[in-house]
């Protein structure tokens, strides 16, 4: 019995059928550089000028080649500007350096390049002026990574953070397609009082979660929790800033969750951080606990934002907050942030 794809999930094959197509055209049509508007929309991803060279698996090694020499020619002509990649960090290592030699520059989802000295790892709310340094490649930060610094670089400006301790809840769709079906058909089986066999993750999903996300380290760390160390740090600006996480996938399909604690160099009330918060940019508080207003990864699916609820002054630290951050892995967690990137080079003219 064939069952029905949850409608996020059509809707995500569709973006990326929509990204090929949208950039094989510019390939062939010449886009005119005098505007000076942005030519993006945030509400509306498929918009991204860009190709994914990975998309749907319909590229191969020799169809990558052919499609770089049309840019070469096109760039020729200021045919093509932006190149998006969402191919995995070898496939990026390998042909970013490529593309971006054609002339485009390279907006790069995969964790190759996040921590290259060379490359700018940008989030536009906090950031932005380090695309000011490309050199025609930026990296697009790690999902779990990007709503916490939204919420958090806030605060930091005004009562400097000292210390971030936080738990994670993330999707199956940040683990891929096969990680989505797999919740799915797993769910189906456990009530069916069938077996399944997961495929996508190291443990059952349905009715359960893993305290596991990518592969674990000699320190007991996994690299998407040192992902998260390693690139607050480079996003704020913020060496020595302490970073404790602990990643976890939950049967959830769309929309991460964090459970996040800071410790302040000056004491912040949350009256003050909520405050902060409501004047922040990409950021929304919704924080009546009381009426059961809070974010949830169901409500924020489909959105641009980073919401932020549960605001509260922590019991175990002097100057602690407390606080739950959620965003759409999918939208603000990869692929908004980066067109909001194309939107900063657009701004500052560096095209």
């Amino acid at each position: 019995m064939k069952i029905k794809k949850p409608l996020f999930l059509s809707q995500l094959s569709l973006f990326f059928l929509l990204f090929l197509i949208l950039a094989l055209v510019i390939v062939f049509s010449k886009i005119n550089t005098n505007k000076k508007q942005t030519i993006f929309s945030k509400a509306q991803t498929t918009t991204f000028f860009g190709f994914n060279i990975h998309s749907l698996s319909l590229l191969e090694e020799q169809q990558i080649k052919e499609v770089l020499s049309m840019v070469s020619q096109c760039n020729n002509t200021n045919m093509i500007r932006f190149w998006g990649f969402s191919a995995g960090g070898e496939r990026s290592k390998k042909w970013a350096p490529i593309a971006a030699s054609k002339g485009a520059v390279v907006i790069d989802n995969s964790s190759a390049f996040r921590m290259d000295p060379e490359v700018p790892l940008v989030v536009p709310e906090v950031n932005p002026e380090d695309v000011k340094w490309h050199k025609g490649i930026i990296a697009n930060p790690n999902c779990s990574t990007i709503q916490m610094v939204v919420a958090l670089y806030p605060i930091h400006k005004v009562k400097k953070i000292k210390r971030i301790i936080v738990a994670t809840y993330q999707a199956v769709s940040g683990a891929g397609a096969t990680a989505i079906e797999d919740l799915e058909l797993e769910t189906k089986a456990v009530m069916e009082g069938k077996y399944f066999y997961p495929r996508a993750l190291p443990h059952h999903i349905a009715f359960n979660v893993i305290p596991r996300i990518d592969n674990f380290e000699p320190n007991g760390y996994t690299k998407e929790e040192l992902k998260m160390i390693n690139e607050t740090r480079k996003i704020m600006h913020e060496p020595d800033i302490k970073v404790s996480p602990t990643c976890v996938r939950v049967p959830v399909y769309v929309g991460h969750s964090e459970a996040v604690t800071i410790e302040t160099q000056e004491p912040i009330t949350a009256e003050e951080a909520r405050e902060i918060l409501k004047n922040a940019p990409g950021v929304v508080v919704e924080d009546d606990p009381f009426n059961n207003v809070y974010p949830t990864p169901i409500e924020v699916a489909g959105k641009d934002d980073v919401f932020v609820g549960r605001i509260r002054k922590d019991l175990g630290f002097e100057n602690g907050l407390s606080m739950w951050i959620v965003g759409d892995n999918l939208r603000k967690g990869a692929a908004t942030n980066a067109v909001q990137i194309a939107e900063l080079l657009v701004k500052y003219e560096l095209l």
